[in-house]
């Protein structure tokens, strides 16, 4: 997954690895945020909200931002910035 990804984006408290922003984006049209987390005990502190804005700097204003929401985080994106949209369409992966 990392490996694959060609933007990603840190938040380190010293030697510890505490956020991370994975994205997949051409960098002109679409950056698809595959993975916005942040360890437990640095939640609420504003980490996600900085790896998203980070990330948006990194794309530029003309590039979309875009992320599928595990079902506990709906509530948080709005909070952060982003909107919900109704014009999407998927097939789910098959679970093995």
């Amino acid at each position: 997954m990392y490996d694959n990804s060609n933007l990603i984006v840190t938040a380190w408290d010293g030697n510890e690895l505490v956020g991370i922003s994975r994205s997949l984006t051409d960098y002109c049209y679409c950056c698809y945020l595959s993975d916005l987390a942040v360890s437990k005990p640095y939640q609420k502190q504003g980490i996600g909200k900085k790896l998203i804005e980070l990330t948006k700097q990194k794309i530029g204003d003309e590039t979309m931002l875009l992320l599928l929401s595990a079902p506990s985080a709906m509530e948080y994106y709005p909070k952060v910035g982003l909107n919900k949209v109704e014009n999407g369409f998927i097939i789910k992966r098959n679970k093995f």
